[in-house]
């Protein structure tokens, strides 16, 4: 068996996104694996309420108070009692990756009884090319053991970059609350050993609890939206960011993985609570999804940006006679690219930030 790496993988180049509302004992399951990295949590709901931490850990604790202070009039496009607040985590981080995860989910087990290391699996898939254009049945290719099969082309065997690794769940299953209604005792207990590319022109249901990107490459397209307290809709965060990232990562020419690592989901959400939030986007996402998919962004949109913005404006044009709600969605998508650019200015722009409430090492 191979010695660990002495330096784990970009120790200095990740941070390690959590939403929470609670104590994070579950980081002690997590500590071989998550210590030497940076952690950026996000306190929903009461800043009043004392979120404790393990020891040990290198963090930065953000709350309401911090988010209104650092931006503002802006720190309205940033949901509350809800875990799309978990953006704004990624808008103040200064690293090049983030692994958002949620506190509910612990370590799971490879069919050899390995405790699996989901954070090295997603810089692994991060690291290495994404192939779009053209599929391969033998799964992904630049994956030990894997190559690409007889028929695929040369010219495009380089791969494209990935902006995106989509990480999946053993025991609790990412079900909607009808699914979860009829099936309340479904456990996913199939490890499957593969990543798969997303095909170009394919949208796909994106789930936020398991999840890294390459910020550079795509972070301004990784907002969850306007949702919990004060609006129509919730639980469509990470699908939001996800049907908007995929439209733009197709655009702009880069990948998304799906498929290893797997975490351990713990415990199942209440469905009679999932459908009083979902209520309104089962309905919406039988539009939304005719929209995402005939979508199409100008080629002066060459920056996610301005591809967000591009996007921002149609969903305005387009879903807004779906209902108003939309019209509020797109001017908050403006003003999260605003409040992006104003935190993280182009290189070599001098700024001045705002340190955080609270820092622990």
């Amino acid at each position: 068996m191979a010695a660990a790496p002495s330096t784990p993988l970009l120790k200095d180049e990740l941070d390690i996104v959590i939403p929470t509302i609670r104590n994070l004992d579950f980081l002690e399951m997590w500590r071989p694996f998550f210590q030497p990295y940076h952690l950026i949590i996000v306190q929903d709901g009461d800043p009043t309420k004392v979120i404790k931490v393990p020891e040990g850990f290198d963090y930065e604790l953000y709350n309401r108070n911090d988010v209104n202070r650092i931006l503002g009039p802006k720190a309205s496009c940033i949901s509350f009692k809800d875990s799309a607040c978990r953006c704004f985590g990624y808008m103040v981080s200064k690293k090049k990756y983030i692994y958002t995860i949620d506190d509910d989910c612990f370590v799971a087990k490879d069919p050899s009884g390995k405790d699996i290391n989901a954070l090295e699996q997603h810089i692994k898939n991060l690291l290495s090319p994404s192939t779009p254009f053209f599929f391969n049945t033998l799964y992904d290719p630049y994956r030990e053991g894997a190559d690409f099969v007889r028929g695929y082309p040369f010219s495009l065997r380089e791969g494209a970059p990935t902006a995106v690794s989509h990480g999946l769940w053993l025991n609790i299953p990412d079900y909607d609350a009808p699914t979860q209604l009829v099936k309340p005792l479904e456990r996913n207990n199939r490890y499957v050993d593969a990543v798969l590319t997303i095909p170009k022109g394919t949208l796909f249901p994106m789930c936020g609890m398991n999840l890294a990107f390459d910020r550079e490459l795509i972070g301004p397209a990784m907002y969850f939206g306007l949702m919990g307290d004060g609006q129509p809709i919730g639980r469509y965060d990470d699908m939001w960011a996800g049907w908007c990232t995929k439209v733009i990562t197709d655009h702009l020419s880069l990948g998304i993985k799906t498929g290893l690592p797997y975490i351990w989901h713990s415990k199942a959400s209440n469905p009679f609570v999932n459908l009083k939030k979902e209520y309104n986007g089962i309905f919406w996402q039988e539009e939304l999804i005719p929209f995402f998919q005939s979508v199409t962004l100008s080629k002066e949109a060459t920056t996610v940006q301005k591809c967000y913005l591009e996007l921002a404006k149609q969903v305005k044009a387009k879903l807004g006679k779906v209902d108003g709600y939309f019209n509020k969605l797109a001017d908050a998508m403006v003003t999260w690219i605003e409040a992006w650019d104003e935190l993280n200015p182009p290189k070599g722009a001098i700024t001045t930030t705002n340190s955080p409430a609270v820092k622990s090492k």
